[in-house]
């Protein structure tokens, strides 16, 4: 089997990448139709470019809450669910469309609400595609992944666009809640094996909070949501403003706009395939992203002058190309800054910045081509779009090699008083954890560096706050300290460390001077 189509050799990616690739095509169904009918009810570059907006803002708004429920419940009954929302929510469209009943903002609304299925299945699907295939066909998984939606997107808006032309937007939307009835049947026949976890659910609010500390406590997870931020941000001018070049510039009709967005999947689906031979060339996940962003900016500078279909299939096709390379790049970066604990949740962060990031992106960029004309607003977003691609490139997205842990003696705290044992079964109040180091002077400058690299895997694996205190009588004495929310949350910061952790934890261990290791020990929060 050739090297880009190596995860399909698993039965359960295969089944459910097929399935995603039918619910993608009524997808771009769904947004071609959304898109031109607005041309038709309200055909304002705002109101068009608020289509897309309405499609992207639920993800904004729900990507963390979704992360956090699909890291909780079972992952395949919560996607069970969410498909069942927009499988609902799609037939009322096609329903009210084919009344006669819908206008532009009675289309938003049912955009925006089919956008709230999407956002409620993309964290959850990101995270499950680790589950499908083994770490080494990750890369490739990720990037068929991108390579499916893009082929959907080379077929789906054509389709959408000879189904507008031949039996009305109603037939469009009536396609999409079919495409998403065959994602839910495949779903049913998933059987997916459920993780061996002791530890009882997390609540859903602390879980929340435990993402939002591991990101922002990663800095891989930061330069890739810095980087993802400034890619999407001015590629959005694209997807907000391609109904009108289309119309106006053009001249075109629905069938061309669907044949437009099947150049750009074209490319994207083409550069998907040629993925692992780029990634040869451009070895790095950085490097990738700004040559690629680069692509996406001269992509829309050409767009923004065209006046000919020739130039604007071009373009398109560049931008295709661009868009995937990049944006399954950014993905992967965060695949892999992430443990699997938390991952449904910084996926949902990741893909909340992101797409936040687009959603301003089209609404900015449609109120520039009302103000300024379409074709300054896509030659502005180009030319600005590269500038901060080449200003943001010093953020790195690779993940340095891991450093080999020093064979030391750890800390490790003393087992629970056995009269303690029932309060620590149930939902205890705050633990503080405590280890003691005693650090040569002289060792003080590379200890305080080792420390900050504690520091961060404290707050990722779940502290709510993290101290290091000296001693002002005797500066060879530090004491660390950090809370976490109760003895199951310190429990399960102990199975969130991996191998990079311990690996910290252990170089800040051997700066102990004297025998034994550094002193543990743990407090129980005590309600006076």
């Amino acid at each position: 089997m050739p090297l880009a189509f190596a995860p399909l050799r698993h039965p359960a990616f295969r089944l459910l990448w097929w399935a995603n690739l039918a619910a993608n095509i009524g997808l771009w169904v769904q947004n071609t139709g959304a898109g031109w009918m607005m041309t038709g009810l309200d055909p304002s570059p705002f109101m068009v470019s608020m289509v897309q907006a309405a499609s992207m803002l639920p993800v904004f708004l729900l990507a963390l809450p979704a992360g956090a429920a699909a890291d909780i419940i079972d992952r395949r009954h919560y996607l069970i669910g969410a498909q069942g929302w927009v499988l609902t929510v799609a037939t009322m469209l096609a329903l009210l469309t084919w009344a006669g009943w819908l206008g532009p903002w009675g289309l938003l609304f049912f955009t925006f609400c089919i956008g709230m299925g999407n956002a409620l299945n993309f964290p959850a699907w990101a995270a499950t595609t680790p589950e499908l295939v083994p770490r080494e066909d990750l890369v490739q998984a990720i990037a068929l992944n991108g390579i499916g939606f893009n082929l959907s997107r080379a077929v789906g808006p054509a389709i959408g666009g000879f189904v507008i032309g031949l039996a009305g937007t109603e037939a469009a939307f009536a396609l999409n809640a079919f495409c998403f009835l065959v994602l839910l049947l495949s779903l049913l026949f998933w059987k997916r094996e459920k993780p061996d976890n002791p530890l009882p659910p997390e609540h859903f609010l602390g879980a929340m909070r435990a993402g939002l500390r591991f990101v922002a406590a990663s800095p891989a997870m930061r330069a890739t949501i810095l980087r993802a931020n400034v890619f999407f941000f001015f590629t959005a001018a694209v997807w907000g403003l391609l109904p009108l070049v289309v119309r106006q510039r053009l001249g075109l009709g629905p069938e061309a706009y669907g044949m437009m967005l099947g150049v750009m999947g074209i490319g994207a689906v083409g550069t998907g395939f040629a993925l692992p031979y780029l990634r040869a060339r451009l070895p790095t996940r950085g490097g990738m992203v700004l040559a690629f962003s680069l692509v996406s900016s001269v992509a829309l500078a050409l767009l923004g002058v065209s006046v000919h279909w020739l130039p604007a299939a071009v373009a398109l096709l560049l931008f295709g190309a661009g868009w995937l390379a990049a944006a399954s790049t950014l993905q992967a970066a965060a695949q892999f800054a992430t443990p699997a604990w938390v991952r449904a949740r910084a996926i949902g962060i990741y893909q909340l910045c992101f797409f936040g990031a687009m959603t301003l992106g089209a609404v900015l960029w449609g109120w520039a081509g009302t103000h300024f004309g379409v074709a300054p607003a896509l030659l502005l977003a180009g030319a600005i779009g590269a500038v901060c691609a080449v200003a943001v490139r010093g953020w790195g997205l690779d993940t340095p090699p891991a450093r080999e842990a020093p064979a030391v003696a750890m800390p490790r705290p003393e087992a629970p008083a056995a009269e303690l044992a029932p309060l620590l079964a149930g939902d205890t109040g705050r633990v503080l954890e405590f280890v003691r180091y005693t650090v040569r002077p002289e060792d003080r400058p590379a200890f305080l560096l080792a420390m900050r690299e504690v520091r961060s895997v404290r707050l990722r694996s779940g502290a709510l706050a993290w101290r290091l205190l000296e001693d002002v009588a005797r500066p060879e004495r530090w004491v660390e300290f950090w809370a976490v929310e109760s003895w199951t949350e310190h429990l399960r910061e102990v199975g969130r460390l991996d191998a990079v952790d311990q690996a910290v934890l252990a170089r800040a261990a051997a700066f102990q001077a004297g025998e034994g290791p550094p002193e543990a020990a743990r407090y129980l929060t005590v309600q006076s």
